[in-house]
């Protein structure tokens, strides 16, 4: 038998063979079902043609072959490896030839019926996810083959089994003409990764069904009817709804939304069969040029998801899908796009229960086709128009009872083509209740919502403005950003400023942050590995981890402050600061008053809470604010910088998080900081002795040669110097098609990263230690003129930095301030910003109160090291033995590694602590941005090389306290 013969249907565009109609995804109250998942035997070949189905007959021995785990990825197991690309096709682009070196996975189940599987009525066998194509047997009889990986595929099978002993063969292909239509920037990991079940089938079950469940807000009322394939009845006891299938009924409810996703317990049944409904009525219109459900306009807060489990890829457990659902509640996060492709249809019945809105995409994406200018791409060619249309009917037929999904997306970077106007004339036809997105569709001639991925403030207010042009169709929609804001590595910078412009304008109904978690592999060396770390020829590095939590689903600082930046109550001062008295609350929220939300204040006085209680907020309606009193400054407050804070917080328990989890909160300052001093009445002397080199000032002691301090109060402190160097982030380094503007690239073309520093003198005035430098990259005419004047008052040193700029600089510094060493340093106390990291555009998360961490605990453990850690606006800082208060407040960075080890580290596992902790005080930084993939940071956050001066007083401290951290809720 040829190879052609044997695997014709790998290299075949149509959508496969043998395969039941789709349907809507339900569980059945009286019909059986047998899982399939568990240990399957394994066999693994490199070449598509490398064996011949005998496997799949009765009574072959496979008990040479090795074990996997179904659902899962065989590369994953311990057979080959994972690939990873963003958009390039890692096989030759020739649709829709695959390499004949194609790993070929056969897969054996033997199975047994359970003894009261009923004798009669037919059965299905389901397959919700198999990458990239499968060839099915059962009892040696092969039922069909397919491809789409992640949509459903049944085949009728009642016929073929028997009690005892039945044999499920399935041949699993990595690369199949499919694969042309998956190029989803992530992992290629082939195997059957969804779940398998064996359904039973009764006589007259109802098999499909639609459920529509429309609202009124007007009359409050909801219209049910349900259009079923077996005619039967529809009963819904809370609303006493008792009908036949087809007849529509209008009854009052309760609508479902996100905020209050009311859901209706129903069961439709038919002769042979009760099916559970979960009815959720609500209605979706373009209405007045926006997106609305309900009669109002929705803020989508939204994020980007890929399925992803660190060790075991896209085989997601319903634990790990309820633990994301109930991560982007407690995050203020309520929409999400099933990026690209419908996710596991238990995520969608989570996005139900627990209220999020969603865009469910199809399964498809030719990105690759771009680099030959979209020639020979599939949607734009008749002969995989019918391929389309199965992945569009598949996704929709399956999700299309769900409430929580308000718009069905024609897929990912596919280019345009007539396939693509095919899809979207099906899915209007199929379903009227949804709206139909697709970003590439630039005219907007096949969509109902304007889309757009990564543009920059810019353009976007231009957009909410109405300024943007283009077709009169286009200009008429609402828009979306259904990518933006990457957040890979330290960042995203700038969704504060995004957010001001979402809300500012109405055409502006929100966005998708790129993405939900970092795509990192579980590796017992790397820790978590990224592309090229398994040896792939072809990869993108660790761009495929750019997720707002990290692997292990821990929320990254970009996660928190999201969650910050899209509160739905904003808490702010009535006028400039919080001393007027009053606070001014609003209610953000689409659809839900404040009912749910219990309010509380804390009035602090230099970080510390002197008194506390209950705030009276009334129940506004969305979009209401109203002006509450805050009460009197608590008798006998200490002098000093003091704030308001006010939280909201859940009043009681709800089913995605306890009673007094924070919603959101503001920050009201009242009273300015006071600035440290430092007289100057301390003269600098040589040291005793016969000229050990040393200066005393005060509590410092001083290289004589170098004028660089030794000690301070009897601390060491090395290496103190000015820095403008950090470890690039990847939003520093930006994208290869960003070459232009990435400034990481621009700072080492430069040569920040090797700067050099010339002693010019040391002078020993009368109350001043003056130390004059140059700082300057090898082989660059550019430097900086730096002056360090130490002062003291006896007990305290008073460090003053001033610099400017020689020549001509036109690239922003990555940091200014100083750095050193100190031998020992663990505990870190510090009044400022916290609890977690913050740099000018991603500070919104960062309150003003007093915190305690490690040294270590102030980390932030990307997957690629980089510049991270650094607590913003921190007026006084104690570790090492040292107490620093700066003037103006401050940068703080500590780590038990060199700034030029983080920059050369690829995996955690790279960084070795040393002996020293390496003390960052920086007077500014540059700003973070979204430019791995989005846009750079907004010139206001840009770090400038201009005339500056700063300074730090350093003191000594005996212990640092065991004051408990700080957190939100206290």
């Amino acid at each position: 038998m040829s190879f052609r013969t044997t695997t014709a249907y790998v290299e075949d565009v149509s959508p496969g063979s043998g395969a039941l109609p789709p349907r809507a995804w339900y569980a059945s109250s009286d019909a059986k079902s047998l899982s399939l998942n568990g240990s399957w035997r394994f066999r693994l070949s490199a070449t598509a043609d490398a064996e011949d189905d005998s496997f799949a007959a009765e009574g072959y021995d496979a008990g040479d072959w090795a074990e996997v785990t179904v659902p899962g990825h065989w590369v994953l197991q311990g057979h080959g490896s994972p690939v990873y690309t963003n958009h390039l096709y890692p096989f030759p682009v020739d649709p829709p030839r695959v390499p004949t070196e194609n790993p070929t996975g056969d897969h054996l189940r033997v199975f047994d019926l359970p003894a009261d599987w009923p004798a009669d009525g037919g059965a299905g066998l389901r397959f919700d996810g198999v990458e990239s194509c499968a060839r099915i047997w059962l009892n040696g009889t092969e039922l069909g083959e397919f491809k789409g990986s992640r949509l459903p595929h049944e085949f009728a099978v009642g016929h073929l089994l028997k009690p005892a002993g039945n044999v499920l063969a399935v041949r699993v292909h990595q690369w199949s003409a499919g694969s042309y239509l998956e190029d989803q920037d992530q992992w290629w990991l082939p195997g059957i990764f969804r779940d398998v079940t064996l359904l039973h089938r009764p006589a007259d079950s109802v098999r499909d069904f639609f459920v529509h469940a429309s609202y009124d807000h007007v009359s409050g009322t909801g219209t049910l009817r349900v259009d079923s394939e077996v005619p039967g009845r529809v009963t819904v006891p809370d609303l006493g709804v008792d009908v036949a299938t087809g007849e529509p009924v209008t009854v009052p409810v309760e609508p479902w939304t996100a905020e209050t996703p009311r859901l209706y317990d129903g069961v439709l049944a038919t002769g042979g069969e009760r099916v559970p409904l979960r009815i959720g009525f609500r209605t979706v219109a373009l209405s007045d040029g926006l997106i609305k459900v309900n009669g109002r306009p929705v803020l989508f807060r939204g994020v980007n998801r890929h399925e992803w489990h660190p060790e075991r890829g896209r085989a997601l457990d319903l634990a790990t899908m309820r633990e994301d659902v109930l991560l982007m509640k407690r995050h203020n996060i309520n929409a999400v796009r099933t990026s690209h492709y419908p996710p596991h249809p238990a995520f969608l019945d989570l996005c139900d229960e627990y209220g999020l809105w969603v865009i469910d995409e199809c399964d498809l994406e030719t990105h690759g086709f771009t680099e030959q200018g979209w020639r020979d791409n599939p949607v734009d060619d008749d002969r995989w128009t019918p391929a389309l249309l199965d992945r569009a009917a598949r996704m929709v037929e399956r999700d299309k009872n769900h409430p929580s999904v308000v718009i069905w997306s024609l897929g990912n970077e596919a280019g345009t083509g007539r396939g693509l106007t095919a899809m979207a004339e099906w899915i209007h036809g199929r379903d009227t209740s949804r709206l139909v997105h697709y970003e590439g569709d630039a005219g907007c001639r096949d969509t109902d919502v304007y889309s757009r991925m990564y543009a920059d403030h810019a353009e976007v207010e231009r957009i909410g403005r109405g300024l943007d042009g283009g077709p009169r169709r286009r200009r008429e929609l609402p828009f979306i950003l259904c990518e933006y804001a990457h957040a890979m590595g330290n960042g995203p910078g700038g969704l504060a400023d995004y957010q001001r412009l979402f809300e500012v304008h109405d055409r502006l109904q929100g966005g998708f942050v790129w993405e939900w978690i970092d795509h990192g592999i579980a590796h017992p060396e790397l820790g978590f590995a990224y592309g090229g770390d398994f040896g792939e020829e072809l990869h993108d590095g660790n761009f495929v981890c750019d997720g707002l939590l990290f692997p292990d689903r821990q929320p990254s600082p970009g996660l928190v402050e999201y969650q910050k930046v899209i509160e739905p109550v904003a808490i702010t001062a009535d006028g400039t600061d919080g001393a007027a008295g009053t606070v001014r609350i609003t209610n953000g929220y689409d659809f839900a008053d404040l009912s749910a939300l219990a309010f509380s204040w804390s009035y602090e006085v230099e970080g510390e809470t002197v008194d506390r209680g209950t705030l009276s907020v009334p129940a506004l309606a969305p979009g209401e604010s109203a002006e509450v009193k805050l009460p009197a400054v608590p008798a006998g407050a200490p002098a000093g910088e003091a704030h308001w804070t006010v939280r909201a917080v859940l009043a009681s328990d709800t089913p995605w998080a306890p009673k007094d989890h924070v919603v959101a909160w503001g920050q009201l300052p009242v009273s300015a900081r006071r600035v440290p001093y430092v007289a100057a009445t301390t003269r600098p002397a040589p040291g005793d002795g016969d000229g050990d080199g040393e200066i005393t000032l005060g509590p410092g002691v001083f290289d004589a040669r170098t004028g660089a301090p030794r000690t301070i109060g009897g601390v060491p402190v090395t290496g103190l110097r000015l820095d403008v160097w950090r470890a690039t982030t990847d939003n520093d380094d930006g994208a290869a098609w960003q070459s232009d503007l990435r400034y990481g690239l621009l700072w080492r073309t430069l040569g920040l990263h090797r700067m050099r520093h010339r002693l010019d003198a040391v002078e020993v005035g009368e109350d001043a230690l003056t130390v004059r430098t140059r700082v300057a990259p090898a082989a660059r005419e550019l430097g900086l003129s730096t002056v360090y004047r130490w002062t003291s008052d006896g007990d305290r040193l008073r460090l003053t930095v001033s610099t400017a700029p020689d020549g001509d600089w036109t690239v922003p510094l990555p940091r200014l301030g100083i750095r050193f060493g100190l031998a020992a340093a663990d505990a870190v106390r510090w009044y400022g910003g916290g609890p977690g990291e913050a740099y000018p555009d991603t500070r919104s998360a960062s309150r003003i109160a007093r915190w305690q961490s490690t040294v270590d605990g102030m980390q932030t453990p990307y997957v690629r090291p980089q510049e991270n850690g650094a607590r913003a606006d921190v007026r006084w800082a104690e570790l090492g033995g040292l107490r620093i208060e700066g003037d103006p407040a401050f940068f703080l960075t500590a780590r038990r590694w060199t700034t030029e080890h983080l920059d050369a580290a690829a995996h955690r596992t790279d960084l070795v602590p040393g002996d020293t902790v390496w003390v960052n005080l920086d007077h500014a930084q540059h700003g973070i941005g979204s430019q791995s993939c989005g846009p750079a940071p907004l010139p206001r956050y840009h770090l400038r090389a201009e005339p500056a001066e700063f300074s730090f007083v350093f003191s000594t401290t005996k212990s640092v306290s065991s004051t408990p951290l700080q957190n939100l809720s206290s």
